[in-house]
């Protein structure tokens, strides 16, 4: 692969185009690709049932399928999108059949297949390579499975994974990632490369005016706003988000001891992006729980790093994650984040993330959210000055208030990249991090003031999207990192 370079084509394959994780980053990758060198199309997969088919072809298949979020995307950045019949178990031998008359219609357009659809990748990824694909990867992007027969049946089908020569290349987004879908032994002998889900962190750093424009838009200025942002499916955890938010709701309502009195008066609102199977079930749990007035459903958004700008704190409850990209997407726009501990810790990068079992009661989570806001975990602090910067913080929020004790007007005006990648420090011994770093640096409750030391920071941990886009491009050209 190393001659001649001229523009190659890389072929991802994925389950769909939608708002998804898997999705996101690699779009993102796509869209800082120099795309003079390198070009990605897209396979994805779709019910045969409106072909009348049981294996129709990809242009059968397109000819039926509804556009996904991502195709516009794709198609202005110069990519092709391409169609299987979804996989449901029983259909193993239309399945083959439809995948070989893919590679045999399409015969060397592609240098590389990269599959992050694991689930069958052992059946796909073979076929690819007896079609004379140079390079074929398996991509794991996600550190667990559903619950019941789907979830068994992903687990017997990833399988033939855990053995060399199925892939040429196995990547993962984590170590649990490539634990979860190569096994331990992969892992152990060197044979899963770490590749993190990388974002454009310039985009999703702090901004003030987004703050303010999208606060008006969803009538919260004057409010307090817990954030999440994922697919509202079984992972994800929604049920008890809401939960712990429904008891962060009762503290406040019913706070005899004064334990937050700085956040009376103060509206607290829940705001959720993404849509999913489990949304509508979600939003009857929200009725009976007595909190739907108090929770914001925004769907999903194609300028979702403007929300979390509206937010002050960040939720994040999953029941198991591959490397969860909105939990870097949170740390870059300078949130506060409490993270469920079945979430891979790669996420946890820099003094923004506390993480807890969801095995804890919702109340402790509720909490905990809230001492976090109140910046009660100080250490070697002045109290006088954290009681200033906490009213700071409070009226960066909601703004101005009557029972605030300090005048505004007194208040007091409180890396260069890695030679390589930035990647080797994944598998490198991690280093122990310090809650406290030089105030010039690294300020909880001051977003604007501790951005450029909190992006460092991630951009230093290979999260980059910019410095990802590099190095894939080497590999792609010359096969080999």
């Amino acid at each position: 692969m190393e001659e001649g370079y001229g523009q190659i084509r890389v072929l991802h394959v994925l389950g769909g185009l939608g708002v998804g994780g898997a999705e996101c980053r690699i779009i993102d990758l796509y869209r800082n690709m120099d795309r003079d060198k390198i070009q990605f199309d897209f396979l994805v997969h779709y019910s045969p049932e409106k072909t009348g088919k049981k294996s129709p072809t990809s242009d059968e298949l397109m000819a039926v399928r509804e556009p996904d979020y991502f195709d516009s995307s794709v198609k202005k950045l110069g990519g092709r999108i391409f169609c299987l019949p979804k996989f449901v178990g029983t259909n193993l031998v239309e399945y083959k059949k439809a995948i070989k008359q893919f590679f045999k219609e399409h015969p060397n357009e592609w240098k590389v297949v990269q599959g992050h659809m694991t689930s069958t990748a052992a059946i796909y990824l073979p076929i690819a390579k007896k079609a004379g694909v140079p390079i074929c990867i398996a991509h794991a992007r996600s550190a667990g499975v559903d619950q019941g027969v789907k979830g068994l049946a992903t687990r017997v089908l990833r399988k033939p994974l855990h053995k060399e020569g199925v892939a040429d290349y196995s990547f993962a987004c984590s170590k649990e990632a490539g634990v979860s879908v190569f096994g331990q032994d992969m892992v152990d002998a060197g044979n899963v490369r770490i590749i993190p889900n990388a974002i454009d962190l310039k985009r999703f750093a702090y901004n003030e005016q987004l703050r303010e424009k999208i606060r008006d838009e969803l009538n919260v200025s004057n409010a307090l706003v817990i954030g999440h942002v994922g697919s509202f499916r079984y992972a994800k955890n929604h049920e008890f988000l809401l939960e712990v938010f429904a008891q962060l709701c009762r503290f406040l309502d019913n706070d005899e001891n004064n334990q937050y009195s700085m956040l009376h008066g103060m509206r607290i609102r829940l705001l959720m992006l993404g849509k999913g199977p489990l949304m509508d079930e979600m939003k009857s749990k929200a009725e009976k729980l007595h909190i739907y007035d108090r929770c914001i459903f925004a769907g999903n958004k194609s300028n979702a790093s403007e929300y979390y700008q509206a937010m002050d704190y960040f939720c994040f409850p999953s029941r198991y994650e591959g490397l969860p990209g909105s939990v870097i997407e949170a740390q870059a726009a300078g949130l506060q984040c409490l993270v469920s501990d079945a979430v891979t810790p790669e996420v946890n990068v820099t003094e923004l993330v506390s993480m807890m079992s969801i095995n804890s009661e919702p109340k402790d989570w509720a909490r905990k959210i809230l001492d976090d806001l109140l910046l009660r975990e100080n250490y070697q602090s002045d109290p006088l000055m954290e009681e200033i910067k906490l009213n700071q913080t409070l009226t960066a929020i909601a703004g101005e208030r009557r029972e605030s004790v300090f005048e505004s007007d007194d208040m007091p005006d409180l890396d260069a990249l890695d030679k390589g990648t930035g990647f080797e420090k994944l598998n490198a011994p991690s280093e122990k991090k310090t809650r406290r770093n030089s105030v010039n640096e690294f300020s909880i409750g001051d977003r604007d003031k501790s951005s450029d030391y909190i992006l460092s920071k991630l951009r230093h941990a290979g999260f980059d999207v910019k410095n990802q886009a590099k190095m894939m491009t080497y590999f792609y050209e010359r096969g080999h990192f």
